[in-house]
């Protein structure tokens, strides 16, 4: 079990997060690194039911269909991930958190959508 809490860049939004993590992932896929203008977005999914999100500029963006990304609208910080697909689960990403330090990466996602200017040198399993 984790207890962590994070924040957006202008601070105005606001995680609290107590519970067991599900998973860990770095995400390649093209969707996740145009939502964070990087070459990977890492998160760490937890139940809903363990995790706060608020803050008045909160703002949700359907990214597709069945998929909802909360975002900070004052300063633009990606904050979570929601798919229909997994309605009990929200995906939130490790760099909003003030402490990572409880949460182990478990490997990378969409491994064959990565840009190829990344050199990514670990042991995590790729295409979790």
């Amino acid at each position: 079990m984790v207890e962590v809490t994070g924040r957006c860049l202008c601070g105005t939004v606001r995680l609290h997060v107590a519970g067991d993590v599900i998973q860990s992932l770095h995400c390649h896929c093209e969707s996740c690194r145009r939502a964070t203008s990087s070459p990977v977005g890492s998160f760490f999914t937890i139940r809903r039911a363990d995790a706060e999100l608020w803050g008045e500029t909160l703002t949700f963006f359907a990214s597709s269909p069945g998929v909802r990304r909360g975002f900070c609208n004052r300063c633009g910080s990606p904050m979570s991930y929601q798919s229909d697909e997994r309605p009990e689960e929200i995906d939130l990403y490790l760099a909003s958190l003030e402490d990572a330090a409880g949460i182990v990466v478990d490997g990378h996602s969409y491994w064959n959508e990565r840009v190829d200017w990344l050199q990514v040198v670990d042991d995590l399993p790729k295409d979790l």
